[in-house]
């Protein structure tokens, strides 16, 4: 039996506001194979298997879970296909790591796609796709990349924690479901925060860069939307109990996920209004930071267009002017237009536009 490390991911988002949030798929260049087989009473582990090794894993009775992570050797996918009696195209959608959610009942078998999304610990979204094959005792799951959310579904087996020692497959296929669909939530939080983030760079220093920020959420919610409406179709699918290998006494968790991916469509409707709402505050900010400034340009023009009035009779080159004999006219003009812009400003105070 191998112990399980748990990775814990900051949902602190931590990023200024000008750093794009990125959604990318990341990809290992290995196949690794790792079979658990467990029943109420005993527990085993194989973390580095081969695909020889399945055939001896299975039983009559007890949950097998086969879990592939990488899809470089497609000769391993091939064989375990073998194994199964898959379908050719269900391996090639598996191979095809740009699937729509979908659920396909094959009736020996359920096909589940699922995309699992996660919070980068260096700063932005990973996305990865995650295929579940349903039999009668056993489920098979292909990831992309080691390292991802059914580490805690590991250890409730491990620690015999819960239900999932003393129910079937079945119900193992819901703890994995629900392990990708809570995770939703803690990218959810994340975006949240950078929402934060960037609605109060906004109200005190709109930059252009904050104006790519919002236009990557965008792109990003919109990535999200279409990973999180099809999943509606699956989870209510599962929970309909149409198949013989799904038992009735577990259609109640399919409905709670179900539940939960119809929040999580309600989240991203919400953040994509919120999105939009920015871009207005953005335009808004822009507009007002603009008024400011012509008004102070105004207001200088404005006390200038007397002072140069003034200045421009006294620039005149007449021979004969009232005020050139006078001793303090200099002075005096000087003084007078001091003067106009004292009572200018306090008239421009008066009616508050200053």
């Amino acid at each position: 039996m191998t112990e399980e490390t748990d990775t814990q991911v900051s949902t602190k988002a931590g990023l200024p506001p000008g750093t794009l949030i990125h959604i990318g798929k990341l990809r290992t260049e290995t196949t690794e194979i790792s079979i658990t087989r467990y029943d109420t009473d005993d527990y085993r582990e194989f973390s580095s298997a081969s695909v020889d090794d399945i055939p001896g894993c299975i039983g009559d009775s007890g949950v097998t879970w086969i879990n592939i992570t990488g899809l470089a050797r497609t000769d391993i996918i091939e064989k375990v296909g073998n194994i199964f009696e898959v379908h050719p195209l269900i391996l090639e959608d598996i191979l095809n790591t740009r699937q729509r959610p979908k659920i396909e009942d094959y009736g020996s078998y359920i096909f589940v796609v699922m995309n699992m999304l996660s919070v980068d610990p260096e700063g932005g979204i990973a996305s990865e796709q995650v295929s579940f094959l349903l039999t009668e005792n056993v489920l098979i799951s292909f990831q992309e990349q080691p390292g991802d959310v059914f580490d805690s579904v590991r250890k409730r087996i491990q620690a015999k924690k819960g239900r999932i020692r003393h129910s079937g497959v079945d119900y193992l296929l819901y703890a994995l479901v629900d392990s990708i669909v809570d995770n939703y939530f803690v990218v959810f939080e994340w975006i949240g925060e950078i929402v934060e983030e960037i609605e109060d760079e906004l109200i005190h220093n709109p930059t252009p860069e904050i104006l790519e920020t919002i236009y990557a959420l965008k792109r990003d919610l919109i990535y999200i939307r279409k990973v999180i409406y099809p999943l509606r179709e699956v989870t209510s699918q599962l929970e309909r109990g149409d198949s013989d290998l799904i038992d009735p006494s577990i259609l109640v968790y399919f409905r709670d996920v179900y539940d939960h991916v119809i929040q999580l469509a309600d989240y991203v409707e919400t953040y994509r209004d919120m999105s939009s709402g920015m871009l207005d505050i953005y335009l808004s900010s822009v507009s007002n930071r603009m008024n400011e400034v012509m008004k102070v340009l105004t207001i200088i023009a404005t006390i200038f267009i007397p002072l140069t009035f003034i200045a421009g009779i006294y620039g005149m080159n007449f021979a004969y002017m009232p005020e050139l004999g006078w001793r303090l006219g200099y002075p005096g003009a000087l003084g007078i237009m001091a003067v106009i812009v004292v009572i200018m400003l306090m008239y421009f105070h008066r009616k508050q536009w200053i």
